[in-house]
């Protein structure tokens, strides 16, 4: 039956390309989005969903449409419009729609790699989307590949499309072989899966991940989506968020939602409200712009200075941006322009053609900056790298001081729930005291939110993930998946011990069920 998988998949390998130069910004690893909406063109609204998703990333972009008998799958390397045509598009209808953008991480960008990911059931195609990481899928798949079960891929993602598959076919029912699933899976993940008659949508018991529920405003279907602008865009009313270990399925017999796992300590990435999320979504309650414009004021706050002009780093750094000037009383003002034709830096063969690649991405306004001191205003500084060189680029154009300021605290542990960070010893604020980053960047100053004042700035009654602030990890962590990450004399705190469940294997889980029946 594999052959009949292959069909479905329309796959198009690219020539190679340059690998990224590492950014000073954290970056989500995807987007994903479901549909289900009989008589409306799924393969449409997901492709506009997708765009809507497409900052959390651009390295591949996938749709699979389940059209009542079977499901078809596009999916490629590159931006979601490079991907889709019309044409494509029109030759998808259906009822039932999954789609995926991913920003891939090192060992994982081929094209298979890209998502949503096929799999077989018996006779019954699934395709799985998936945001985030699994800490345990090596020994996952370890444990797959010596029961016979083959792999195309080294991801984390096929494992747990594999996993559904091995549960699914000896219990006879999806939703039995995804709860399965869940009972095994350690990190952080929100997944959307179709196949030919439902949707289904699942979270991670932490909540790590962010997945929420829409309904469509004609009251004919439903959304699920990892963000909220991306129901905008579909014509989709905010419903809820899927719950941390959830299950929500879809199909022509309703809506039905039932615990796929127990709920553990709530462990929202706090960074969604940092970076991640676009500023017009709406997470927790709240506005992502108005808590970044309440992390700027804060900001000014604890950071003052005496400056002539408060600037961006456009775009995420805008609304903190513009909250500092609101708190501080100085003016703000627009000092650099993005292109924004340009998605990322890519490494060139010399020092200055790759610092080339800062000037495609911003230019200062010389008439604007000149002879001004500024504080200049990011969401964050991760490596450094991209702040000494806008420092520089402003001081060329004429400013007379640049203070830098970071909405965020300084990022100093290494994230594995689906996040790309570079080794501890890339992370600027790990190895630098202030006035070391300072001198490092070339700023006349330069300053970080402290925690709490993020901390008072996000909704209350949310418990939040701040391992990439503080070493806490809500998730224990496997050595083998963490080891040489850490700089010497760090050591992460409070590694929650690992999930009874997780530890069984395969046949545990199963006889497990036998005896809760």
């Amino acid at each position: 039956m594999t052959s009949n998988v292959e069909k479905y998949v329309r796959p198009s390998a690219p020539a190679a390309q340059d690998a990224p130069e590492p950014e000073d910004k954290l970056h989500e690893e995807c987007g994903v989005f479901g549909v289900w909406a009989p008589g409306r063109d799924v393969a449409r609204i997901t492709y506009f969903g997708l765009r809507a998703l497409q900052h959390r990333g651009q390295d591949s972009a996938g749709i699979a449409v389940g059209d009542g008998k079977t499901v078809l799958v596009r999916k490629d390397l590159g931006l979601v419009t490079q991907v889709f045509t019309d044409a494509d598009l029109s030759a998808m209808p259906g009822k039932v729609a999954c789609g995926h953008c991913r920003y891939g991480t090192a060992g994982a960008k081929g094209w298979e790699s890209a998502q949503p990911h096929l799999s077989m059931i018996n006779d019954v195609i699934i395709a799985l989307a998936h945001n985030g990481t699994l800490v345990n899928f090596d020994s996952l798949r370890h444990e797959l590949i010596e029961m016979g079960i083959p792999f195309r891929s080294n991801t984390d993602s096929e494992v747990a499309a594999k996993l559904i598959g091995y549960f699914t076919q000896r219990g006879h029912r999806l939703r039995t072989g995804i709860a399965h699933t869940m009972r095994m899976l350690e990190g952080g993940y929100a997944m959307v899966l179709v196949r030919e008659n439902a949707l289904y949508a699942f979270r991670d018991p932490h909540g790590i991940r962010p997945l929420v529920l829409g309904k469509l405003d004609d009251g004919a279907g439903w959304v699920v989506a990892s963000e909220t602008c991306a129901l905008d865009i579909a014509g989709a009313t905010y419903v809820r968020e899927v719950a941390p270990g959830e299950i929500i399925r879809i199909s022509d017999d309703g809506f039905r939602s039932e615990m796929g796992c127990r709920p553990r300590t709530p462990a929202n990435c706090i960074f969604e409200h940092v970076y991640f999320s676009r500023p017009d979504s709406v997470k927790d309650g709240s506005s992502i712009y108005l808590v970044r414009h309440n992390m700027g004021r804060r900001l000014a706050q604890e950071t003052p200075v005496d400056a002539d002009l408060v600037i961006s780093v456009p775009d995420s750094g805008t609304p903190a941006a513009e909250g500092f000037a609101e708190e501080s009383g100085i003016p703000y003002g627009t000092g650099l322009i993005k292109n924004r034709y340009v998605a990322r830096t890519f490494i060139a063969p010399t020092q200055e053609l790759r610092e080339m690649g800062v000037r495609l991405k911003l230019n200062a306004l010389a008439d604007v900056v000149r002879g001004k001191r500024l504080v200049m205003v990011d969401d964050s500084i991760v490596r450094g790298t991209t702040s000494a060189q806008i420092v520089r680029l402003l001081k060329e154009a004429g400013a007379t001081e640049v203070h830098v300021r970071s909405a965020s605290p300084m990022v100093t542990w290494p994230c594995f729930y689906g996040i790309d960070t570079a080794d501890q010893d890339q992370l600027i604020a790990a190895n630098m005291t202030l006035e070391e980053i300072r001198d490092h960047i070339g700023a006349d100053s330069v300053g970080f939110l402290s925690l709490e004042g993020l901390m008072a700035c996000v909704p209350e009654g949310v418990g939040y993930c701040k391992a990439c602030f503080n070493g806490e990890y809500p998730v224990a962590i496997p050595r083998t998946f963490y080891e040489e990450k850490f700089l010497p004399g760090y050591e992460p705190n409070n590694l929650n011990p690992v999930s009874a469940e997780s530890k069984m294997n395969l046949e545990d889980v199963l006889n497990l069920e036998e005896k809760e029946n």
